[in-house]
């Protein structure tokens, strides 16, 4: 027999989703409780990891991806894949409307799907920033977490705080798949 405070409990939850105040309205459960996504939503994944990846490497791949996701997860960006991913001048010129074709698609697919279904790399942790590895820039509060497919990564701190001034070596092989 269903509680009456259970029942209560799953009405908030129902009606706190309702309004947007839970983040992330692109995703659902399915009927065994299975996180899942709009066609669209995979597909704004797809085009982060496909244009900012460079298709270098799965690691790569998660990496943007959980990027991505901790952008979606923040009061400080969109708190929907296709929000964050198209937001102005935060990723690749063009990314949701270029065509995307390569014979990586099959693992930029692969990768965009595991990302939405959980994985994420595991090097990442809190990083909601990153640029080309090459790429060196002055400022003092990026802290360097991992360099992945071509990118470093990097979250923002306050300049006391960044223990790690210089990207990485980069690291491959982390990830499944």
């Amino acid at each position: 027999m269903i509680s009456m405070k259970a029942v209560g409990l799953v009405g908030l939850i129902a009606l706190t989703a309702g309004c947007g105040f839970m983040r992330g309205s692109d995703r659902d459960t399915d009927a065994r409780g299975a996180m899942r996504f709009s066609a669209k939503t995979v597909d704004c994944m797809e085009r982060a990891m496909f244009f900012e990846s460079h298709r270098s490497s799965r690691d790569g791949l998660v990496a943007v991806g959980s990027v991505v996701m901790n952008r979606v997860a923040s009061d400080q960006f969109p708190d929907t894949v296709c929000g964050v991913v198209s937001q102005k001048n935060q990723f690749a010129p063009g990314v949701m409307r270029r065509p995307m074709t390569s014979d990586a698609m099959p693992r930029v697919q692969e990768a965009a799907r595991a990302v939405l279904a959980g994985e994420r790399h595991p090097l990442i942790g809190d990083a909601q920033f990153f640029h080309a590895a090459t790429h060196r820039f002055p400022y003092d509060n990026m802290h360097y977490v991992v360099t992945a497919g071509g990118n470093a990564f990097y979250e923002k701190r306050k300049s006391h705080l960044v223990t790690q001034r210089a990207p990485l070596r980069a690291i491959e092989g982390l990830t499944g798949g």
